[in-house]
């Protein structure tokens, strides 16, 4: 199966409305380890995503929920670099932090993220901020628009 960008856009969606203000306790500590590569099922086990729920399985992308208590991200991974950056862009146009290592991705609230990067290096990267910020009370609500 082959994804265009109009497939992309809204598995970009999903996985940042999935995730909007799901969050864990604890940061990444100040050491990042080597980034992990290695397939989808390699990266759960190196998270301790013990079940990680398939979403997308095709030739260019393979992604997967990953739950662990109230954490809840998601895990990608890409037959190509261009592919992976592509795929990046346009998910970041909806918010959300990115964890982001050699032909692969997770996406989830921003403290899930730092811990992740723990346990499988890579780099941060954050997308577009919506909405009037500051730390509200409730969770996964979307502010509003930019303008």
């Amino acid at each position: 199966m082959r994804l265009t960008r109009p497939m992309l856009a809204p598995a970009a969606l999903v996985a940042a409305v999935a995730l909007t203000g799901c969050g864990g306790g604890g940061g990444g500590g100040d050491a990042v380890p080597e980034t992990v590569t290695g397939s989808l099922e390699h990266l759960a086990a190196e998270a301790k995503c013990t079940a990680p729920n398939m979403q997308t399985d095709a030739d260019t992308i393979r992604q997967a929920i990953c739950e662990k208590g109230d954490e809840k991200y998601v895990l990608a991974t890409f037959s190509t670099d261009r592919g992976q950056r592509e795929w990046i862009n346009t998910a970041k146009d909806y918010g959300g932090y990115y964890l982001v290592g050699r032909k692969w991705v997770a996406v989830g609230h921003e403290d899930v993220v730092a811990d992740l990067r723990g346990r499988l290096g890579g780099n941060l990267e954050q997308g577009v901020q919506h909405g009037g910020g500051g730390g509200s009370a409730g969770h996964g609500e979307h502010t509003g628009h930019d303008g």
